[in-house]
């Protein structure tokens, strides 16, 4: 491992530090600052030549200040002639606008796909991609994991009878499938129409739910209306508990306030790709480690070992 070089920005300091002891390995010496009138400045302050560097830095809020850094980062490391340039991006912001579904508008995810590349990156590490086809956005290699291990093992231990995986949109239906095949659940789906970029207004809900215990299960939640609408509803429909299982927790706006006010959730769990110190004290918000899955993947990616093969 003496090739294998790990860095991080500012956005999720805490997550690279946790990947580096799940590696066993010193996270790398950088500096990443602002100049007196707000420019990013980086220097990496250790010999990274011929090495195979990672940097770790989700696109969280702020985005743009994280993308930029990260930007600049791998441009330094490239500069420094690091063999090998791997942006981990746990939380892939931009991902949202990812097709022209209204007149005039950018598709920001290939926007943001073209600046990683022409920056340098040589590969991309990410986790639950808002939508698969970005993989397509990029011309380097993009391996893409998922969450969806972590959460069946904490719902398995707690050893929920009855249960059925809910998806708060017809679009994901794969995702709930996977959830209900691993948990061997029955899966329903929350039918509902979009009436702002903010706003959803829930119709129906596909499949049984009645006496059931529910899993909501969604790749983020922003403002929380989305989720706890679906939670309402579910409610409504006589679902005996409720838990909603979230990979990024971005929690903008009133989420967290949503979450409290709402006492049919039984728990919201997310995972650590997004920094949440705010919340770990929270009585119904339980924040689950993406650290190691990242850690393993690093490794094999180093190792030139499948990743794949941790979804078997």
């Amino acid at each position: 491992m003496d090739k294998l070089a790990i860095f991080s920005g500012n956005a999720h300091p805490e997550l690279a530090k946790n990947i580096c002891k799940y590696l066993g390995v010193e996270l790398g010496d950088a500096l990443v600052g602002r100049f007196s009138e707000g420019e990013i400045r980086v220097k990496i302050n250790e010999n990274i030549r011929g090495k195979d560097v990672f940097v770790i830095q989700p696109t969280s809020p702020p985005p743009n200040e994280n993308l930029m850094e990260l930007l600049i980062m791998i441009d330094a490391l490239k500069r420094a002639s690091a063999k090998r340039i791997t942006a981990v991006i746990p939380y892939f912001g931009y991902a949202r606008q990812d097709r022209k579904d209204q007149p005039r508008v950018p598709i920001t995810a290939k926007l943001v796909a073209n600046l990683l590349t022409v920056s340098g990156a040589d590969r991309i590490l990410t986790v639950d991609l808002h939508a698969g086809q970005i993989q397509g956005f990029f011309d380097i290699p993009l391996d893409h994991l998922f969450a969806v291990g972590i959460f069946i093992e904490y719902f398995s231990k707690l050893g929920l009878g009855d249960v059925v995986v809910v998806s708060p949109d017809v679009g994901g239906i794969k995702m709930a499938r996977a959830y209900a095949k691993r948990l061997s659940a029955g899966l329903a789906i929350i039918d509902k129409r979009r009436v702002s970029p903010e706003e959803t207004e829930a119709i129906h809900i596909l499949g049984e739910v009645k006496g059931k215990n529910a899993i909501i299960v969604d790749d983020l939640i922003a403002t929380g209306s989305s989720l706890i609408e679906a939670v309402e509803v579910l409610k409504a429909a006589k679902a005996k508990g409720i838990w909603a299982a979230v990979t990024h927790g971005v929690l903008s706006g009133p989420a967290v306030s949503r979450v409290d006010k709402t006492t049919a959730l039984n728990e919201l769990v997310i995972t650590d790709t997004i920094p949440l110190e705010d919340h770990k004290k929270h009585p119904k918000i339980r924040i689950l480690s993406i650290a190691d899955l990242l850690g393993e993947a690093i490794k094999r990616i180093h190792n030139e070992d499948s990743v794949s093969a941790l979804f078997d």
